[in-house]
């Protein structure tokens, strides 16, 4: 997973959306749309299509609004962790719940 400046939308059923992310795992969308809803973000879920049973079940989420850009909203901090903090691309990411301001490790902690 990464971050990308370009913005993505197109449609869930007959809703317009911004895409936030595609071909997720039910845990990462689970977070997505808990976190979106909590900064106020209306949240469509789209299931992907499977070839076979046996493949695990990818999501697609997107926001009803199409102003919405992930990029944007994490490096500009408007984002709010579910505690009020501001949101760092890690915690998006779920990489860590820390949400120091830094974007980057130099080594002197």
């Amino acid at each position: 997973m990464e971050l990308e400046g370009k913005h993505a939308f197109g449609s869930i059923g007959e809703t317009r959306v911004t895409f936030v992310e595609k071909k997720i795992g039910e845990d990462r969308k689970d977070f997505l749309r808990k976190l979106l809803e909590y900064n106020g973000f209306e949240v469509l879920i789209e299931e992907e299509k499977r070839k076979t049973e046996e493949e695990p079940q990818l999501f697609t989420v997107g926001v009803t609004d199409m102003v919405f850009n992930p990029t944007i909203y994490i490096f500009e901090r408007r984002l709010k962790t579910f505690d009020g903090k501001k949101m760092t691309q890690d915690y998006w990411f779920q990489r860590t719940a820390d949400t120091n301001p830094h974007y980057w490790n130099n080594g002197s902690q």
